[in-house]
């Protein structure tokens, strides 16, 4: 197969997945793995993708946040992973500021159930615990994104600086260890900000294909966290990177039942 055709089809396997492993992409072209490094090295060059551990993601722009429903369908087996992993960190009786991202929300079907003051900050979020047992549940106000149905503005603001948390649960949307943490909306940020102020300790949800990447408007520095929770996807160096830096990195790995 000719180099023009092996970049056709991993252009068109970006299109359908946010996430394209180096061994899929060889059995799918025939080629082998050092080939397919370079082909992803000649489209990165391009700007066509961006390379992670083991693979490459699409390069999209910073100012352009994808869809929610596209989020929310992918890496599901690692935010599920990730979100287990949250879950075993927030104790019975706590209080809890949930964030408004996808695997926050993987995290919100969790937390059913269990003996906690929860205020989430996302409608998603509200209606899987609106009627859970257990759970007391704090309503913000604000107003919801189109879309995203993420809760910001003034009000969401002034109702988080009116309480106090034990622990704030952040899904940002990009990770770098010089950007920090960022978000594609201003608003967004902002409200992220306000949450990590108001807490006594935070935990941070990223998968592997946030790693390396930055958005537009940034939430805090990549030492503000006190726990990371990713997936094997981050790359390692990067991993040992922010763990020299104090913040507690924990590598939640997926189980096949958690793909289904």
């Amino acid at each position: 197969m000719k180099s023009a055709e092996r970049h056709q089809i991993i252009v068109e396997r970006l299109r359908d997945a946010e996430l394209v492993g180096v061994a899929d992409l060889a059995e799918a072209t025939g080629a082998s793995e050092m080939t397919v490094r370079r082909d992803l090295g000649h489209l990165a060059s391009r700007g066509v993708l961006r390379r992670v551990h083991g693979g490459a993601v699409p390069a999209s722009p910073s100012g352009i946040e994808p869809p929610f429903a596209a989020r929310a369908t992918a890496a599901i087996a690692a935010k599920r992973a990730i979100a287990a992993a949250a879950a075993e960190l927030i104790r019975d009786g706590e209080t809890v500021v949930l964030d408004s991202g996808t695997t926050a929300l993987e995290l919100a079907r969790l937390l059913r159930g269990r003996s906690i003051t929860v205020m989430p900050l996302s409608l998603h979020a509200v209606r899987e615990l609106a009627e859970a047992p257990g759970v007391r549940l704090l309503l913000p106000g604000g107003e919801p994104r189109a879309g995203e149905q993420a809760l910001v503005g003034p009000l969401t603001l002034a109702s988080l600086r009116a309480l106090r948390f034990d622990v704030a649960v952040l899904s940002p949307c990009a990770f770098g260890l010089d950007s920090g943490f960022t978000a594609f909306d201003l608003g967004d940020a902002e409200v992220k900000r306000t949450a990590l102020d108001v807490a006594a300790r935070s935990i941070l949800l990223a998968d592997g294909a946030k790693w390396g990447r930055a958005a537009l408007a940034c939430i805090c520095p990549a030492d503000r966290a006190d726990v990371v929770i990713t997936d094997p996807g981050a790359p390692e160096d990067q991993r040992a990177a922010l763990a020299d830096r104090g913040v507690l990195v924990h590598v939640a790995v997926p189980t096949p039942t958690e793909s289904r």
